[in-house]
C-alpha cells in the first residue's frame, strides 16, 4: 500500500501565502499574514500558547474551516498546488487525516476493525481488499491484536492507535496529530512519539504535531518548529536553533528540562552542542564542570514537621460489576495543606481511587476517613462541601451556555449573594487566565480553555481539598504555571489539592510528595525526585525518566535523585 505516491523535490505540499482569517464571530482576524510552507516528507511541530491560532490554523489545512467553522479569509492557502476554496472537505479529507485530541469523538464503528474500515467503506471497497488494508495499517500502528475490540474499552494509547489508522487507511499524504500526548501516561506518550516517527519513515507522509510537551515531542526529532503569537508566526526555525534563544519561554512554551538546569548551572545553550535532545547534548568538560559546581553549591532543604493528617484511606477495595478489581488494598493519605501528585499507569486505578473518595463509586472494603471522622455515611454533597472535584474531560462537567454562568452555577446553587458570586467569578476567572472571556459563550473555547473553567468553577466553592483529574492537559506553559501557582497557593493557605496527572514536569516542580498506582496497588509513596530516578518503579508505573537524571549521568555526578531535588528546590525559589 503506498501513502506517498509522487515525489516533490521543490514544490511545498502546504502552502500560505499572506493568509489571514477571521470568525464571523470575532471583531479581530485570529490568524494574520501567515507565510508558511510545508514541504513533502517533513515532520513539523507547531507549538504557541492557548489562542495564539494553532488550532485556527490547522483547521484551515483540514477543511474544518470553513465548512465547520465559518469566517473570512484573505490570502491564499494552497495544497498540493490547488487552492482549498475551489476543494470540498471531501477532497481535502483525501490528502490531510487529523487524529483529534478528542479520542473518544473520533470514533464511529462498534469494533476496532469496523472504526479503522469507515472511510473504505464510503469508498465503496469490496470486502476482501477491504479487510486486507485494515489489517495492513493495523499492523502499522500496532493495534492488530484488538481488532475486535470495542474503541471505547482501549486504553488512551491504544485509542490514539485506532484513530492514527483510521485516517492512514484512506492513504493520506499528511498526517496532522492536535495535542497526541494530552491524556497519555509518559511512557504511552513517549511510545505514540515513537509510533508516529516510525509512520513517517515507513510512509513517507507529512506529519504536523502540534503539542504543547515540546521536550516530549523531540524525543524522536522534527525537522522545523513553527512558533505562533497572536495569531502570527513568531518562529519558524530548526530545532537547535530555536532552542538557543529565549523565544519559548518568552511566548509560553516549557523549554526542555535538562536546557533549564544547564541554564541555571550558567552554561550558554548554542547550536553546537545539539540541544534538541538529551540523547544528543553534547557538552564540554567545562560546561559539565560548571553543572557539578552548581550542584555542590546547593544544600538540601531541612524536613518539615509532620502536618495534620486530612484525609486517610486504608486498606480500599473496589471491584466493578463487569467484575474489574480495579482497586486492591489501598492505604494512602492526604495531609491539610498537601500539594500531593498520583501518578501511574493508564487504568491503574488512579480515577477509580478518586471517586470512591467523592462518593461516586462505595468501597466493598476498607475506610476512608476526614479530619478523623468515617466518611462512610457522608452523602456525595456532604463529601462535596469538603471535597472538590475536577473532572478530566471538561465536556462532562459544564452544563451552562455561558462562561460566567458556568463558574458561578455552583456559589448559585448554595444561596450565595449576586454581590459575593460576581466578586469571586472575576477573581478565579482573572487566576485561571479567563476574565477577557467572561462574557463568552463556554462553545466558543478550545479544549485547554473549557478545563479552566472548570476548575474555575470548583476553586470558586472554597472547598477544603480538591482533586484535579489532568489539571493542566492541553494548556500551554503560561496558563499551566497560573494554574499551578494559584494551586500552590491555595495549599499555602491550607487546602488540599491532589493532583491525578501524567505530567512528569509538574509531578517534579510542584508536588511535595508522590504516590505511585499500578495495576490497582499502591506500589510507591515517595518524593519526585526518588521515584523519577527509580528504574524499577518508572517500569512498573510506566512513568518516565526525568531528563534531568540522564543531565546528571552525563554529567558525572554521583547521586542523580539528589541533582533532581536541589533543581525542584532551586526552581522553587526561582518562582517566588
Amino acid at each position: 500500500m503506498a501513502f506517498y505516491k509522487e515525489v516533490y523535490v521543490k514544490e511545498p505540499i502546504i502552502k500560505f501565502e499572506d493568509f489571514s482569517f477571521q470568525y464571523d464571530a470575532q471583531a479581530e482576524p485570529t490568524l494574520k499574514h501567515i507565510n508558511l510552507e510545508i514541504y513533502p516528507g517533513e515532520k513539523l511541530l507547531i507549538a504557541g500558547p492557548s489562542g495564539c491560532g494553532k488550532s485556527t490554523l490547522t483547521h484551515c489545512m483540514n477543511g474544518l474551516i470553513p465548512f465547520a467553522y465559518s469566517g473570512e479569509s484573505t490570502g491564499t492557502l494552497t495544497i498540493r498546488g490547488q487552492d482549498t476554496k475551489n476543494q470540498s472537505i471531501f477532497e481535502i479529507s483525501k490528502t490531510i487525516g487529523t487524529v483529534l485530541q478528542d479520542l473518544d469523538g473520533q470514533f464511529i464503528g462498534l469494533t476496532v476493525a469496523e472504526d479503522i474500515a469507515f472511510a473504505l467503506e464510503n469508498a465503496c471497497m469490496g470486502q476482501q481488499d477491504m479487510k486486507k488494508e485494515v489489517r495492513e495499517v493495523a499492523r502499522k500502528v500496532g493495534i492488530a491484536d484488538h481488532l475486535d475490540h470495542s474503541p471505547n474499552a482501549l486504553s488512551g494509547g491504544q485509542k490514539q492507535r485506532v484513530s492514527m489508522a483510521g485516517v492512514m487507511v484512506n492513504q493520506v499524504e499528511i498526517l496532522l496529530f492536535d495535542e497526541p500526548l494530552a491524556n497519555l501516561d509518559p511512557a504511552t506518550g513517549k511510545r505514540a512519539i515513537e509510533i508516529i516517527d516510525q509512520i513517517q519513515k515507513e510512509t513517507g507522509a507529512t506529519v504536523i504535531i502540534v503539542e504543547h510537551r515540546l521536550e516530549d515531542v523531540l524525543w524522536r526529532g522534527v525537522d522545523r518548529i513553527v512558533l505562533m503569537k497572536d495569531g502570527e508566526i513568531a518562529a519558524d526555525q530548526r530545532p537547535d536553533e530555536l532552542l538557543s534563544t529565549n523565544l519559548l519561554l518568552e511566548n509560553g512554551i516549557r523549554e526542555p528540562l535538562y536546557l533549564t538546569a544547564l541554564k541555571y548551572a550558567g552554561v550558554t545553550i548554542t547550536p553546537k552542542c545539539l540541544p534538541h535532545s538529551i540523547r544528543s547534548l553534547t557538552l564540554t568538560e567545562e560546561e559539565k564542570s560548571c553543572v557539578r559546581d552548581w550542584y555542590h553549591s546547593r544544600k538540601a532543604k531541612g524536613k518539615k514537621e509532620a502536618p495534620e493528617m486530612l484525609l486517610r484511606a486504608e486498606d480500599i477495595d473496589f471491584t466493578y460489576e463487569n467484575g474489574f478489581h480495579a482497586l486492591k488494598g489501598i492505604s494512602a493519605s492526604a495531609a491539610k495543606g498537601e500539594l500531593l501528585a498520583i501518578v501511574g499507569t493508564n487504568g491503574a486505578g488512579k480515577s477509580t481511587f478518586s471517586k470512591v473518595i467523592c462518593g461516586f463509586e462505595k468501597q466493598q472494603k476498607g475506610t476512608l476517613t476526614f479530619r478523623g471522622e468515617d466518611m462512610k455515611d457522608y452523602s456525595i454533597k456532604e463529601r462535596a462541601d469538603r471535597i472538590g472535584y475536577v473532572m478530566q474531560n471538561p465536556n462532562q462537567m459544564i452544563c451552562k451556555t455561558m462562561i460566567f454562568d458556568e463558574v458561578a452555577f455552583g456559589l448559585r446553587q448554595r444561596h450565595v449573594s449576586e454581590d459575593t458570586i460576581a466578586r469571586k467569578v472575576d477573581e478565579v476567572l482573572k487566576i485561571c487566565g479567563l476574565y477577557p472571556f467572561r462574557k463568552w459563550p463556554v462553545s466558543a473555547l478550545s479544549f485547554g480553555q473549557k478545563k479552566r473553567v472548570t476548575i474555575a468553577s470548583i476553586l470558586a466553592l472554597d472547598p477544603q481539598m480538591i482533586i484535579l483529574d489532568e489539571p493542566t492537559a492541553g494548556q500551554d506553559y503560561r496558563h499551566y504555571t497560573e494554574i499551578m501557582e494559584f494551586l500552590k497557593e491555595l495549599h499555602r493557605r491550607g487546602i488540599t489539592v491532589v493532583m491525578i496527572t501524567h505530567d512528569m514536569h509538574l509531578m517534579l516542580e510542584y508536588a511535595q510528595r508522590a504516590i505511585v498506582f499500578s495495576g490497582g496497588q499502591v506500589i510507591a509513596d515517595d518524593t519526585s525526585a526518588n521515584i523519577l530516578t527509580n528504574p524499577d518503579i518508572i517500569s512498573r508505573a510506566n512513568l518516565k525518566e526525568t531528563s534531568l537524571y540522564d543531565l546528571a549521568l552525563l554529567c558525572g555526578i554521583p547521586d542523580p535523585n539528589v541533582f533532581v531535588q536541589h533543581f525542584i528546590d532551586y526552581e522553587e525559589e526561582v518562582r517566588g
